[in-house]
């Protein structure tokens, strides 16, 4: 049933429109066709037209039009899985280094030119933000803001997230309470989340907040796609929790989930090691098409070996040391400074498993930052106030203003504990070995005190390797070599 127009009781007719009895009253002006007009605005409005549907046509634009040379398997993901669904919800877990990014950039151009994605939201770490933002814009020409919690404290009774279309922030400060309404109120059409193997769940009672802001943004997104290297820790429940966060009722069956990659034919998610990734085929003087493998083969060996003299007597002296200031951090209770400290102190367990000049460069380094905070500290104490804010006073405080009390009432802290301060000072002078007189037994590619050392010691070979210590003074020590 078409619609009726309403008119007036009293029988007159609204201004712009015509009744029955008007139309004959119309008068034809100009019935010829009339190429008076402005050619150039019509090739435009057509080149424009064209290119809104160029993708029919060419299922490969978005790449014609972006500055990237892409690899076989990052076309692979895009163009094969990604595009040919109706809802993007995918997991892509390729390798380390396989272009996770290009991949997404290719997703987010392809879906703009079908119109499918205007509100885009990519959530990382922190770390990674600006790098988003960098190669999204010189690789793809995408404007991304990179959004901060300044950003947003800054622009009060303003919705940033509802007034920016194309945003980067960091996974941290997406999860925060304070965050969250406003992340509420938007619906995005795309979301990509990177490292988003952070946002899984221990089990169905232990959900994290990044697990919930992940919730969140599934209910609240068209399309999601999640990057990582690592989905698997190895327990199927929680690999069926995180895939949940793609689709709660489709993946809720760890049975189901594993039957699909038995199969492998798993619609939801993708996974490439480095071995499997080549080169698109080049012919070579025979005349055959040959494919050469981007990265080199890794051979893994296991070495047994014993642990003594110098070495061990390292190891169990920092052992002597790590325990001690455990303690200590232990009586401090909930303090989080002591919390900070007990975790700094697993990280100087496991450096000997690195190497001795990496925990040589630690140590060295814990003993200069904590004479110059003292030395700080101490001026910095001299200028306390001498009565503290009360909390409303504090509250109007300006941010700068707040930090340097914060920083004052930390050196009191700080200079309160000068004895105890210079004593584990002492220590690490007594522990920190003067000369490397000892072989290293093994480097850790990742460990950042060790990685100075390997550019100068390793050239020829490229090489990684993990070990780890035992009180028996045993070691297994693994190296992969890639030759």
């Amino acid at each position: 049933m078409g619609r009726r127009a309403c008119w007036p009781s009293n029988g007159t007719v609204p201004q712009g429109h015509v009744d029955i009895r008007g139309i004959g009253k119309l008068t034809v002006l100009d019935a010829a066709f009339n190429y008076g007009g402005d050619g150039q605005l019509l090739r435009l409005g057509i080149q424009a037209y064209s290119l809104g549907i160029a993708y029919e046509f060419d299922p490969f634009f978005g790449l014609s039009i972006s500055r990237v040379d892409p690899l076989p398997h990052q076309l692979e993901a895009v163009y094969d899985y990604l595009l040919k669904l109706a809802r993007v919800r995918f997991l892509l877990a390729d390798d380390a280094g396989a272009g996770k990014t290009i991949m997404a950039g290719l997703l987010v151009r392809e879906m703009e030119l079908r119109g499918l994605a205007e509100r885009i939201l990519v959530v990382c770490p922190a770390n990674l933000a600006f790098q988003w933002q960098r190669e999204l814009k010189e690789k793809f020409s995408e404007q991304f803001l990179v959004l901060k919690g300044q950003d947003i404290r800054e622009q009060f009774g303003l919705n940033q997230w509802l007034e920016q279309k194309r945003v980067i922030t960091s996974l941290d400060l997406a999860k925060r309470q304070d965050m969250l309404p406003g992340l509420r109120q938007v619906h995005w059409d795309l979301v990509i989340v990177d490292e988003a193997h952070r946002m899984s769940a221990a089990d169905e009672t232990h959900k994290s907040l990044r697990y919930k802001l992940g919730e969140l943004l599934r209910d609240m997104t068209d399309h999601l796609l999640l990057l990582t290297a690592t989905p698997h820790k190895g327990d199927p429940d929680n690999f069926s929790l995180f895939l949940q966060l793609l689709d709660a009722d489709a993946y809720a069956d760890v049975k189901s989930i594993r039957q699909a990659m038995d199969r492998r034919r798993a619609p939801f998610y993708l996974r490439r090691t480095k071995e499997a990734m080549v080169y698109f085929p080049e012919r070579k003087a025979d005349g055959s098409w040959v494919a050469e493998k981007i990265f080199t083969k890794r051979i893994p060996h296991t070495v047994d070996f014993q642990i003594d003299g110098p070495e061990f007597k390292l190891y169990q002296e920092v052992t002597r040391f790590v325990k001690q200031q455990s303690a200590r951090a232990a009586a401090e209770d909930d303090d989080p400074r002591a919390r900070a400290v007990g975790f700094l102190m697993s990280l100087y367990q496991r450096r000997p498993a690195s190497s001795i000049y990496a925990m040589r460069h630690s140590l060295q380094n814990r003993a200069r930052r904590l004479e110059e905070g003292l030395k700080r500290a101490q001026e910095l104490a001299r200028q306390a106030p001498p009565e503290l804010p009360d909390a409303d006073e504090l509250e109007e405080m300006e941010e700068a203003e707040r930090e340097r009390l914060e920083n004052m009432l930390e050196a009191i802290t700080l200079a309160g504990n000068a004895e105890q301060v210079r004593e584990e000072i002492k220590e690490l002078a007594v522990l920190r070995p003067r000369r490397r007189p000892w072989r290293t037994p093994g480097l850790r590619r990742n460990s950042p005190g060790s990685r100075s050392f390997s550019r100068r010691r390793v050239s020829s070979t490229t090489w990684t390797s993990a070990c780890s210590f035992s009180p028996s003074s045993r070691t297994r020590w693994t190296t992969s070599y890639r030759v």
